[in-house]
């Protein structure tokens, strides 16, 4: 059985950081714009050649759960996980956007945070127009599908990542995503939430469905360096 997440060695990047990421990439284009520029107008010139940089790939980072008065719930721990990364990286807020299928966006300049804004049971409508929409979007580079979602089977706080064709069990949200988005590429990114000991329906449902405490929003936001690691690794490639 494959463990949850984990990666120690990756510490959650300070804003500093990424500035000087940021500021370093626009360097080393701008150099490699200047050298060209001399290649041109010196043909004859020896001119060193700059490193190639890695073409970074576009992602979709999707949440869903549950609307007002279920939002504060574990069932929708992807939605608390999104905010708090958008938060985390200093993100505007949230809008919502009918080209993105009605859903919340907050663009970054690393990824597009998307939220559900409809029921769980029927996010995969949602998801699948905000996607095609972004697809359209694009420039030819390559182009990533995540979706954040609540994970019975996982301890608290913990992560686990796996790919869209894995079974979604009894978790209706990602089995409208499914149904939607017909046989398409994604990547989930799991957040634990617990279960109760009982599998009834009516006790697991009404187990999701509660209000969460704020020691268990505590556990659930502290993956957020976590979810940020493989959402950059994605990236890269």
């Amino acid at each position: 059985m494959s463990q949850p997440f984990e990666d120690p060695n990756r510490e959650k990047l300070s804003r500093k950081q990424r500035h000087r990421q940021r500021n370093s990439l626009i360097t080393l284009n701008d150099a490699q714009h200047e050298l060209e520029t001399i290649a041109v107008a010196f043909p004859s010139l020896a001119i060193p050649s700059l490193p190639q940089m890695a073409t970074q790939a576009r992602l979709l980072v999707c949440s869903v759960g549950n609307p007002a008065p279920y939002l504060n719930t574990l069932h929708s721990a992807g939605h608390i996980v999104l905010s708090a990364l958008a938060n985390a990286l200093s993100y505007p807020p949230f809008q919502k956007s009918r080209a993105y299928g009605n859903g919340l966006v907050s663009a970054g300049s690393e990824f597009t945070l998307w939220q559900s804004s409809s029921l769980m049971n029927v996010s995969g409508v949602g998801v699948a127009t905000a996607w095609r929409q972004f697809q359209r979007e694009g420039r030819g580079e390559e182009a990533i599908l995540v979706v954040v979602h609540d994970e019975l089977e996982l301890a608290l706080g913990q992560v686990k990542v796996k790919g869209g064709s894995a079974s979604a069990k009894g978790h209706n949200g990602l089995k409208s995503i499914n149904g939607l988005l017909k046989g398409s590429e994604y990547t989930r990114i799991a957040v634990g939430i617990g279960r109760p000991e009982s599998r009834e329906p009516d006790v697991v449902a009404g187990y999701v469905l509660r209000k969460m405490s704020s020691q268990e929003r505590m556990k659930i936001e502290g993956c957020v360096g976590r979810i940020e690691a493989e959402l950059r690794r994605m990236m890269m490639g």
